[in-house]
């Protein structure tokens, strides 16, 4: 079981669409975490709005911000937008997702990082359960 940490600036956006597909799509076989450098006080509205399209929820999570334990937990941290704020612990296994922040933008391209995340992560866990 393979252990991974998303992680963007803010934890209500990125980070936590990754956290929900991977748990849905790892079906218990590997666990996930997400958090924040400067976590916002909700998931963003239109991340909770796309998610909910896919029948999941995200309006009663709340972001949380990146503890040095969390980056010790993790074989895999992924990174997305937080820049020399995200952890790095030698040993660990590093990604960066290039991805566009969602935060009050058309749910269209909500949308669009979304699946584009969701594509990532069937290939991120298609790796780990090798």
């Amino acid at each position: 079981m393979a252990r991974v940490l998303f992680v963007c600036l803010h934890n209500a956006g990125r980070s936590q669409i990754s956290e929900a597909l991977f748990e849905r799509a790892a079906v218990g076989r590997h666990e996930a975490r997400s958090a924040g450098t400067e976590p916002s006080e909700r998931v963003h509205p239109e991340v909770v709005e796309a998610m909910r399209e896919l029948g999941v929820e995200l309006a009663t999570r709340a972001p949380r911000e990146l503890s040095q334990a969390d980056a010790e937990w993790a074989d895999v941290v992924v990174t997305m937008g937080c820049g020399d704020k995200c952890p790095y612990i030698a040993g660990k296994r590093y990604l960066d997702w290039d991805l566009a922040d969602p935060k009050d933008r058309p749910i269209e391209e909500v949308r669009a990082t979304r699946d584009q995340i969701e594509r990532r992560v069937v290939e991120l866990i298609g790796e780990l359960d090798d």
